[in-house]
């Protein structure tokens, strides 16, 4: 059994300062640690290049789903030695950040993966948690970390419902509690007023040089209820053709043998990509 460090802090970043309830193992923050070093030492190149170059650090690292389901209390979690497609993403980004704030510090990482990973930048409870992906993408655009990029590349809008967390209540603990699920629905609500923006397999083969390394590519879905079912980073490769740096639920962090169009051929439901570009 892992032993978690349940602990509150408050940390200071280019002016966010939030008091934070913290999981984490000693493994863990020391894997933090190491990983600050080696953010450190990668050259300096255009901001995509080095998140592709902090993204292969984490080649080999396992996959683990739902890293951050099935807490009592929602708190933020620190495992960099199992990571899922959409942690993957946020702690690449959140290295990211601190490279470029050359504060190379364990509270300054925790204080990048809050801003990161929750509404408005800050954890209040679970449905602050930005679930769905497409939402992700629009938080942390207004914070001004991302740049959703998808209708330049010929992304084509169209209006969904999204409820499935709250449609598919028993896949999620938290929903059990009656102000968690009135809240989320609240929010499923709010979010699916907004068009989604997807690029289709079709147009993308067309205009796949418009993809930069670094690109944040999320999967689109048709399944009912749901935006994304994955998600990874753009890497243009020997072959001069873009492929998928993700977190693989074959196993481990990995590049795709297939490129990106290609793979997406493969999956079934896909109805194409929606691409946030990294801007800070």
């Amino acid at each position: 059994m892992k032993y978690w460090i349940i602990f509150f802090m408050t940390v200071l970043i280019s002016g966010w300062t939030y008091a934070q309830q913290i999981r984490c193992t000693p493994a863990n923050k020391e894997a933090v640690l190491q990983k600050l070093e080696q953010i450190r030492a990668i050259p300096d190149t255009n901001l995509g290049e080095e998140l592709v170059s902090i993204g292969r650090t984490f080649l080999g690292t396992p996959y683990v789903a739902r890293t951050l389901e099935g807490n009592v209390e929602e708190s933020l979690v620190v495992d960099l030695q199992g990571l899922d497609c959409t942690t993957f993403v946020e702690n690449v980004i959140a290295f990211g950040l601190i490279r470029r704030e050359g504060t190379f510090t364990f509270d300054a990482y925790l204080d990048a993966l809050e801003i990161i990973r929750y509404r408005d930048g800050k954890l209040n409870g679970y449905p602050s948690r930005l679930h769905y992906f497409t939402e992700w993408i629009t938080d942390n655009q207004k914070k001004g970390l991302v740049r959703d990029v998808t209708a330049e590349l010929g992304g084509k809008e169209i209006l969904k419902t999204l409820d499935f967390m709250t449609g598919h209540r028993d896949l999620y603990t938290a929903l059990a509690e009656e102000r968690d699920y009135e809240e989320m629905q609240r929010i499923e609500k709010s979010i699916s007023e907004v068009p989604l923006c997807v690029l289709s397999v079709e147009v993308l083969k067309e205009n796949e040089h418009m993809l930069a390394s670094g690109d944040v590519i999320a999967l689109a879905t048709s399944i009912n209820g749901l935006d994304v079912t994955h998600t990874g980073f753009a890497i243009r490769m020997p072959d001069n053709r873009t492929h998928l740096l993700h977190a693989s639920s074959s196993g481990e962090v990995e590049i795709s043998d297939l490129p990106l169009v290609d793979y997406l051929r493969k999956i079934k439901k896909n109805t194409g990509i929606i691409v946030a570009r990294p801007a800070f």
